[in-house]
């Protein structure tokens, strides 16, 4: 979430990025409300420095034995001017704190200025792809006819979009996630970190799930908890509230989760076989690192990546992606093809 004296004191860079990234947040009414607010604030504190100094004089008044009704009076009509102030900013600030998680993240500079996916961006490739036979199947069929993957079999378990992956495939699929992992920790200099694959409303809040994206997310409604979407969630949660010394960073971390999303918004896209399922395991690394070193990670989260695909002989491209693709939280995000 962007700190509100940012949005306060750059609206125009905040508001091209809401009209660049596709969302409808109402800018313009966080803006008013925040006036609003700090003028109350001002406003209230006047009243209770006022009250203060009227409870002196009370005081003072009846330690001489006078009279001390009239400042009584007006100390009573202040504390119920002080209430209604405080109820409308307590109420100014709920609405405020709803507001600002519709603001997106403002994409860094280097990022191309686009609708869809169809205004991405290729900044690298590497090897050279295979050309396939004059009918290539599709990777359903050739998975079903190697025996390493059973689609009807998960369906008949949990419904269209969950995999079952057999034999040499279920073996595949392990030696994929460990390879990485050791790669990553051996080499690469990442902690393993093996995290709970259930998040609460707070940690989703935090990583960007939530609000916009609670319809795509599984909620466990007796506990108000989330099958995680993405290993993401409690890697960055790992440290939240928590504030790191700069000179323990940077902080690396990769971890193994499956990963669940219900796809509510992509019906009839790309789902057959293994695109856009429910359930899916990923490798994630994660870096902790001062603002002004942000970028270089992610270069260097994304050559972590290559460098796995590199090992695998798997040609692929890398993407920059334009305002328009790029998630909610990102400021800057790269696709890599195989």
């Amino acid at each position: 979430m962007l700190d509100l004296r940012y949005i306060r004191g750059n609206p125009e860079v905040v508001r091209k990025a809401i009209a660049d990234k596709g969302e409808s947040a109402d800018l313009d009414r966080l803006l008013s409300l925040d006036e609003e607010l700090r003028a109350l604030i001002v406003s209230a504190d006047e009243l209770k420095q006022e009250r203060n100094l009227e409870s002196e004089r009370i005081a003072e008044l009846k330690k001489g034995g006078k009279d001390a009704s009239e400042p009584i009076a007006h100390m009573r009509e202040v504390s119920g001017r002080i209430k209604e102030y405080d109820e409308r900013i307590g109420s100014l600030r709920t609405e405020i704190a709803s507001l600002e998680l519709t603001i997106p993240n403002v994409p860094h500079e280097s990022v191309p200025v686009g609708r869809d996916e169809s205004d991405n961006v290729v900044v690298r490739e590497w090897g050279e792809p295979r050309k396939p036979c004059a009918e290539p199947l599709p990777h359903w069929e050739i998975g079903e006819k190697l025996g390493i993957i059973n689609l009807p079999a998960a369906t008949k378990i949990a419904g269209s979009g969950f995999i079952c992956f057999v034999g040499t495939g279920a073996l595949l699929e392990r030696a994929l996630i460990r390879f990485m992992i050791d790669v990553h920790t051996k080499e690469h200099g990442y902690t393993e970190i093996s995290a709970p694959f259930l998040a609460n409303r707070t940690s989703m809040t935090g990583t960007g799930q939530l609000p916009k994206l609670e319809n795509d997310m599984y909620r466990c409604d007796e506990d108000d908890l989330f099958l995680i979407p993405t290993a993401e969630v409690p890697i960055t949660n790992f440290h939240r509230d928590e504030i790191l010394q700069s000179a323990k960073l940077p902080v690396r971390y990769v971890g193994y989760t499956p990963c669940f999303r219900r796809e509510a918004g992509s019906y009839g896209k790309d789902t057959r076989g293994l695109i856009r399922v429910h359930q899916f395991d990923k490798v994630e690394m994660v870096n902790f690192v001062e603002p002004e070193t942000s970028y270089d990670a992610l270069e260097l989260l994304t050559s972590n990546a290559e460098d796995i695909l590199q090992r695998l002989g798997l040609p692929y491209k890398v993407k920059t992606l334009c305002t328009g693709d790029l998630s909610f939280a990102a400021a800057k995000y790269y696709d890599i093809d195989a």
